[in-house]
């Protein structure tokens, strides 16, 4: 079911209850304009969600998060980790999104990594100072860009909520809609945001969703020239921790054993550079955690 968006009910219904203040999203009230235009062009004729409208969702679904998790203030630690996630993100398949790749750090000591739609990635402080050198940081970061680049936050909209939205809709270009209509509208895409919210924190993506992502992050780490087998040492490590009593990666992902087991006979084969992870192990450890 391909699912569409109209833009300018979807920026009053998301950004006006956000509490944003907590990220720097930049000033949301520029965008208006253009999205009215694509308020006529969509009901004009339903048609897939672009980047750049996947861009305004992720930034909602950050937003949400941002209410439940305060950032870190650890600049120098924020944008070494955003060298490391754009470096990876470059050697994916979409190396570029409409409003880029963004990393930043929750300051919480739960185990997570959370990939929004776009291309704005959370890692909290805890999966940070689990990771053992950069490589396996790297690690993470990759397995969150595999989710973007294969759209897995927008895939858990209900597609129900986007059929009930193109009915209200309607084939009218000009449409004036009625004060329950647009409530409605507005009911629709806070629900598709909170879909969105649901998988990343509660429920998890599907296993075969989990194992896509970790492939991907092989061949990420590999063209990146990190090592691929820091992911199965991460993981490794990750197993031993069991299941955290508040939510976590633990909890939102396949057993880390079964994707150890996937992972296991797809690690890139080649000569790894130790000199050269030892030299980014020594790089990771200097960084202020």
């Amino acid at each position: 079911m391909k699912k569409y968006l109209i833009l300018s009910v979807f920026i009053f219904a998301v950004f006006s209850a956000s509490s944003s203040e907590a990220f720097d999203f930049g000033d949301i009230s520029k965008h208006v304009g253009n999205a009215i235009g694509v308020v006529d062009t969509t009901a004009k004729a339903a048609r897939p969600i672009s980047d750049e409208e996947e861009y305004y969702v992720g930034r909602a679904v950050a937003a949400k998060i941002l209410g439940t998790y305060q950032l870190s203030n650890n600049k120098e630690l924020t944008r070494y980790v955003n060298l490391i996630g754009k470096t990876v993100a470059m050697n994916s398949e979409k190396p570029f999104t409409y409003g880029g790749y963004h990393f930043a750090i929750l300051d919480t000591d739960e185990l997570n990594a959370l990939a929004c739609p776009g291309g704005t990635i959370f890692i909290t402080r805890g999966m940070v100072n689990l990771a053992a050198n950069e490589d396996e940081l790297a690690a993470i970061l990759a397995h969150e860009v595999g989710h973007i680049n294969k759209r897995d936050g927008i895939s858990a909209i209900k597609s129900a909520r986007w059929t009930e939205a193109v009915t209200i809709i309607g084939t009218q270009a000009a449409k004036t809609y009625s004060g329950g209509e647009l409530s409605q509208l507005v009911g629709i895409f806070e629900g598709s945001i909170d879909d969105i919210f649901k998988t990343l924190v509660v429920n998890g993506y599907s296993k075969s969703q989990e194992y896509a992502a970790d492939e991907s992050a092989l061949r990420y780490l590999a063209k990146s020239g990190y090592d691929p087998n820091a992911l199965n040492d991460f993981l490794k490590r990750l197993a031993t921790k069991g299941k955290s009593s508040g939510g976590g990666i633990t909890q939102t992902h396949p057993a880390t054993s079964d994707r150890i087991d996937k992972i296991s006979g797809n690690i890139p084969s080649g000569q790894v550079d130790r000199k050269a992870v030892e030299i980014r192990t020594a790089r990771f450890n200097r960084i202020p955690k």
